[in-house]
This record gives C-alpha cells, sequence and structure tokens, in this order.
C-alpha cells in the first residue's frame, strides 16, 4: 500500500516505488543499482557524498561556472549526499535546489561589508565553541562537520573543516561553563549538525546537559532531515525522547526539499514528541518570491513543523550572489500576514552584523497614534481605530510577582531597551560617552547622570 502524503501530482511525477510500497525520490542513475538497504543507510550516504568536479558530473550537466566553483582552490567544502543529489534540478543552473549547494565561481567575488565572522560570535565565545550572546540561552557548537554544506553557510569559516573539530575537552569546557551560569535555562545544539555526531556522543553531550537542574530547554538546529532523511531512525527517535523539553529547528528553503522521505523522518520526529520549527534563509533566485514562500509554509505546517524565522541573509563571504534587499523580505510578509493563518507566517529578521542578535523586521500596521488612539490598518488595507482607556494606567507589579514561582532572572543581566520601559536605567549611551561629555571632568557626567535618574525615580 502506498502511504499517503498529501502530494501534489508535479510531487508524484518525481518520485518512485520501491518494494516497500512506499514513495521515494528518484534516484539519479548512477546510483539505480544500489540496493536499498544501502541507499536507505544514513552511514552509506555519508561515506558515498559527491565532493568532486568529476563525481558531481555524473549527476549534473555542470555549467563552466559551476565547474569552476567545484574545482576551486581554498572555497567552501563541498559534499553532497547521494540522496540530496536526486533533488538537483537537471538543465537549469538556478534551480532552487541546484543554487543551494553546487558552488559557482561568484562565489569568490568580494562585495561591500563582507565578513568572515559576520555575526561576531568569536567575540561572544567564553569558551571554545560557545556563544553566549544573549542572557538566557546559549549557542553550543557541538560539530564542524555537515551531511552537506550550503553555500550561504554563515560558518563557512569554520564549518566543513576537519582538522577544526570540537574534542571531549571542548565539550567539557561548554559543560563546566554551563554549570557555572545559572541563569542559562535554553542551550541550542549547533555546528555544523549535531545529528552528524556519532549517536553514542549525542546520547552522551544530551545526558550530560540534561543533569545541570537549570538547562530547561535543550533544542538542536539541523538540516541533517533535509540532507539525510535515512538518519532519522527509530533508535535516534527512542534516544531523543528521553531528554524531553526538546526542539528541533530543521532548516528548509524551498517546497522542492520537502520529498516523500524527509516527510516521514518529520513524522517520526513529531510522533516522538519532539515539537518542530523551520528556520529558513531569504536567498536570491532560490525562495525570493511570495508564491514560493506561502507554498513553503503550507508544506510545512502539513508536516507538522511551525515556520519560525525567516532570516536576511548574512553578509557572510562567498555569500554575495544569494542576497536580496530588506525590501523583499518585508514584502514576503506583507503577502503571507492575513493571507494565510498566523502560526504559517515566520518572523523576518536580520541577524544583525557585529553580533547584534535577531532584529524582526516587520511591514508597518501602525499608521498613526494621538493621545488615546492608535490608527492600525490591516492586510487588506482597511483602516480603523483602536480607543486605548482613558484612566490612567498603572500596574500593581508586587501583586502580579507574588504567585511567580521563580525569582525574577534580571539581576546581573544586561536589559537594553527593556530596562528603559521598565525604569532599571534612564539612558543608553554609546561607548566612550561620559568620557567625551566631561570635557577633561572625569567621573563628573556620570555622577551627574546617577543623582538625575535617582531625583527622576525616587
Amino acid at each position: 500500500m502506498v502511504a499517503t502524503l498529501n502530494l501534489t501530482e508535479k510531487d508524484l511525477a518525481e518520485t518512485g516505488l520501491r518494494e516497500d510500497g512506499l514513495e521515494y525520490t528518484q534516484r539519479p542513475a548512477i546510483f539505480a543499482d544500489v540496493p536499498d538497504e544501502k541507499w536507505n543507510s544514513w552511514q552509506w550516504q555519508m561515506a558515498n557524498r559527491l565532493n568532486s568536479v568529476e563525481e558531481l558530473a555524473q549527476v549534473i550537466d555542470l555549467t563552466d561556472e559551476e565547474r569552476e566553483g567545484a574545482g576551486a582552490e581554498g572555497i567552501f567544502r563541498v559534499d553532497i549526499t547521494p540522496y540530496f543529489a536526486s533533488l538537483l534540478e537537471w538543465g537549469d543552473t538556478y534551480g532552487p535546489v541546484r543554487h543551494q549547494i553546487i558552488p559557482k565561481g561568484r562565489e569568490m567575488v568580494v562585495f561591500d561589508s563582507m565578513m568572515a565572522d559576520s555575526l561576531n560570535e568569536d567575540a561572544h565565545s567564553p569558551v571554545p565553541g560557545l556563544v553566549h550572546r544573549y542572557p538566557d540561552r546559549v549557542l553550543m557548537l557541538t560539530t564542524t562537520q555537515c551531511a552537506s554544506y550550503c553555500r550561504y553557510c554563515t560558518r563557512s569559516r569554520v564549518v566543513g573543516d576537519p582538522s577544526a573539530n570540537f574534542s571531549r575537552a571542548d565539550h567539557d569546557a561548554q559543560i563546566e561553563y554551563l554549570q557555572n551560569h545559572p541563569e542559562v535555562r535554553d542551550v541550542l545544539l549547533s555546528g555544523g549538525d549535531p545529528l552528524t555526531m556519532a549517536p553514542r556522543l549525542l546520547d552522551d553531550l544530551l545526558g550530560r546537559l540534561r543533569a545541570i537542574p537549570h538547562i530547561e530547554i535543550i533544542r538542536i538546529g539541523s538540516r541533517v532531515p533535509i540532507f539525510l532523511p535515512q538518519r532519522i531512525t527509530d533508535e535516534l527517535c527512542d534516544m531523543l525522547r528521553k531528554y524531553h523539553p526538546l526542539w528541533i529547528n530543521v532548516h528548509v528553503n524551498h517546497p522542492r526539499e520537502i520529498t516523500p522521505e524527509f516527510s516521514r523522518a518529520l513524522h517520526k520526529l513529531a510522533d516522538a514528541g519532539i515539537p518542530l520549527g523551520n528556520q529558513s534563509v531569504l536567498l536570491k533566485g532560490v525562495n525570493d518570491h511570495p508564491e514560493v514562500q506561502l507554498q513553503l509554509v503550507h508544506k510545512l505546517v502539513k508536516n507538522r513543523v511551525r515556520p519560525y524565522y525567516l532570516y536576511q541573509c548574512d553578509l557572510v563571504q562567498g555569500a554575495g550572489h544569494f542576497r536580496t534587499p530588506v525590501s523583499v523580505g518585508l514584502e514576503i510578509i506583507e503577502h503571507l500576514r492575513g493571507h494565510t493563518s498566523g502560526y504559517a507566517v515566520p518572523t523576518f529578521v536580520v541577524d544583525a552584523p557585529g553580533g547584534g542578535g535577531k532584529i524582526p523586521v516587520m511591514p508597518e500596521y501602525v499608521i498613526s497614534h494621538g493621545p488615546n488612539r492608535l490608527v492600525l490598518r490591516n492586510y487588506e488595507g482597511f483602516i480603523t481605530t483602536y480607543t486605548e482607556p482613558e484612566e490612567v494606567y498603572e500596574r500593581d507589579e508586587a501583586r502580579l510577582m507574588r504567585y511567580l514561582e521563580e525569582p525574577r532572572r534580571d539581576e546581573g543581566t544586561q536589559l537594553g531597551v527593556a530596562g528603559l520601559t521598565s525604569g532599571h536605567h534612564m539612558t543608553i549611551k554609546p561607548e566612550g560617552f561620559d568620557e567625551t561629555h566631561s570635557r577633561g571632568r572625569e567621573g563628573e557626567a556620570e555622577k551627574r547622570g546617577k543623582r538625575n535618574f535617582q531625583d527622576d525615580y525616587n
């Protein structure tokens, strides 16, 4: 019996059938004689990845520019699983899968503001592989290895280099840091891709994290289900379910990546009780059209995946030809919000260069506001007003805090703009502001600022 996966006729035309009656993506001809037992083995897929011009030329009609990119010295690593190679579009240099994964000579073109570490992660790394940018959560880089390598990778400076992989000593230092920082409640495992790690090592690392009392949430960011759905085995899911609450974010950029194999992998993860989200990157020539994004989010939610973030492409070396204006992302959100379910609309973010973190950007829905009214518009252009309460707004903070089960977490954290709205501080100053304006009276401006704050808030 053929499994029902809500496929369109076009989807079905791109799939084949195997002896078990399930739908599968049609393999390239060079893999037609590979036994199903090997093809469905994630270890075989990893061991037989394509990475040379000669190998790639057996599955795709390489252009001169692609040959230049794949054969260039010092270019970001190339590895493509045989399964993912089956999705490459023959005869279309800018096919949405092919464009993401096959290198081109233009990767070597320098562009304005290009950086190796565009998110300044290294500067926020207290120990190797751990990025502590936000107050209550950290990014834990577990490995530098992936199943395949995206040409726009924001960590291409380290990812794919086997000589730069993280060791047991690095993991020990990461765990020790987390044990000593009780403000951290959420750990995101990334890399590289954590699901490429040896099962025993991943199991051990998850167990060590779960043993830290103040770690509430463990998340895994992975593109393995897209590149290597064979890795999502029953055994893996049984291991992951031991460490709930555990969340997984996958990384799908285009509807063509959602194949029968990928759908089955998602179903296994969801049935193991793992909440699933998706993070996409806005890529020129891949998904920079509202209709593509609409079809993508609809396919995701049908597979129990919540669209989470749509990222503006980072200013990373080699990714210049993928970049779009920010206005393209705003246009896409304008075509999603109100036109489909709210839970199918991702948050469009710019991951700020220099380490500022994720900044949400969205169309403007507040047209104007007065003393007690907001003028709002909806997705159709319908304009309305919302009347604010007339009485002075006061919040009974002591009563609201009375029934909280945990103490406040803002002690010792950087509140930023939230600290302005809550009254914890009155200003946010550029670096060196007080020294510049003291005009030789070191310390006086700072004292005066504290005195004014106390006068205002006492």
